[in-house]
């Protein structure tokens, strides 16, 4: 039996899934989450899973043949990694491994145990179009071969695969929904509109005050023939890009392409960005004087990555105000006209209920709009957003597309968004970067 979980953020999905749980043998049961583009592979060696880290990777570094042998207690799985395409990966770092590939190892890892109930939490997020496919395709497979019953949790409702045969649909608020068909659902859906944010929000943020604008530059960013390699594998290869001010650009490219190395040279998190000619609001990365902190004043952020970092029980209001400092805790209590910044952001987001709500306690949907206050709250001039809608259900995904739009459409702004879906991008785009896998 195949069931999807559907429902808005904070819905009651993941109690679902808990009740479920409890009520089933912990020995025939697996749950895996997948919180962003990598996913919890050993929640010691998350510093490993960003990319633009490798050259730190040693000896010590594990490889998915490695964590293979210490996870399945009957023995190396060699027909699971046929079967998922990955025996040429098992003897790579984890590190060096793409998005897809780390999805497929997790799962692999699991299925090793042999469970006969499996729940797979958002497991499409952070995925390209075809390696959604090739998922949709191995999900069907192993429940059919392997007799799993295989639960599937979705925030976004159009990832629904199309061989579901229950729906359970939390937006009805019972704790134990009337299970439908997916044509029953679909059938009774009701669809999201062009457009959620109001008129009257619209209005407030399209007059916030016009502030002093110190990097006034044309040229917002400039790469010359820049090169990222890790070992003996090429991320990026001569690349040469350059970002007007005002210009909004989607960029694409399949899992591993480099989009997220990419932005986190422009962001200067990686070390190599150094050693690269950047030009960054006309300052030349390392040689003008300037430090990152003078270049990331300007700048708001979010990606998977990011998502993963915030770990503190700490308040979503204090969460969002770190966004102020351009760091990952909040070691300053925020001023009075700093609070009434960030609750004007969550108030456009629809979440200031959430201001003195424990991050941690929050839903992964309501995180993640708690982290995109965070990259607006100063009201940036280059905003760079990785894959900003992950875990969002349809209502706030329209929502935080509006709001982009918007942002957008005010004077000196611009805007680098990276998305696998491209229904998912704002109408403002003016320009594209496809990245190429090397």
């Amino acid at each position: 039996m195949i069931t999807a979980i559907v429902g808005h953020n904070a819905s009651g999905k993941t109690q679902w899934v808990e009740r479920l749980r409890r009520r089933v043998a912990s020995d025939r049961l697996r749950y895996v989450a997948f919180r962003d583009s990598y996913g919890p592979l050993v929640d010691s060696a998350y510093y490993l899973q960003l990319r633009w880290n490798q050259h730190d990777i040693d000896a010590e570094t594990p490889t998915p043949a490695q964590l293979l042998q210490h996870s399945a207690p009957n023995g190396f799985p060699d027909g699971l990694v046929r079967r998922f395409s990955l025996t040429g990966v098992m003897d790579k770092p984890v590190i060096a491994l793409s998005s897809g590939e780390l999805r497929k190892f997790q799962l692999v890892k699991t299925l090793a145990q042999q469970p006969r109930l499996l729940i797979l939490d958002n497991p499409f997020i952070g995925l390209d179009a075809e390696t959604r496919q090739q998922l949709r395709e191995l999900l069907l497979q192993i429940a059919i071969e392997d007799h799993i019953d295989l639960y599937l949790v979705l925030a976004k409702s159009d990832d629904i695969p199309d061989y579901v045969e229950k729906v359970l649909d939390m937006d009805s608020r019972q704790p134990d929904p009337e299970p439908m068909t997916l044509s029953q659902y679909l059938q009774q859906r009701e669809p999201v509109p062009p457009h959620v944010l109001t008129d009257e929000k619209r209005h407030e943020l399209l007059t916030l005050p016009h502030r002093q604008n110190d990097y006034a530059a044309t040229e917002v960013i400039c790469m010359n023939h820049v090169s990222i390699r890790y070992a003996e594998r090429t991320i990026l290869s001569d690349l040469s890009w350059r970002v007007m001010n005002g210009e909004r650009w989607a960029v694409s490219g399949r899992n591993g392409s480099g989009k997220s190395t990419l932005l986190s040279l422009v962001c200067a998190d990686n070390p190599q960005s150094y050693a690269c000619d950047i030009s960054l609001f006309g300052y030349q990365r390392g040689r003008s004087g300037e430090s990152i902190w003078d270049i990331k004043r300007h700048i708001g952020y979010v990606s998977p990555e990011m998502h993963r970092s915030y770990h503190r029980d700490i308040k979503a209001l204090h969460i969002v105000a770190s966004g102020l400092k351009d760091t990952i805790g909040l070691y300053q209590h925020p001023t009075a006209d700093e609070q009434q910044q960030c609750r004007f952001w969550m108030h456009l987001l629809g979440i200031d209920q959430l201001a003195d709500r424990s991050f941690l306690q929050l839903s992964s949907g309501e995180q993640r709009l708690v982290l995109l206050a965070r990259a607006f709250v100063k009201d940036p001039e280059l905003l760079i957003l990785d894959e900003p809608l992950h875990g969002l259900d349809n209502h706030n995904r329209r929502l935080v597309k509006d709001i982009i739009e918007t942002f957008c459409e005010r004077p000196n702004k611009t805007l680098i968004m990276v998305t696998h879906y491209e229904e998912e991008l704002p109408q403002c785009i003016t320009h594209h970067l496809n990245l190429a896998r090397n």
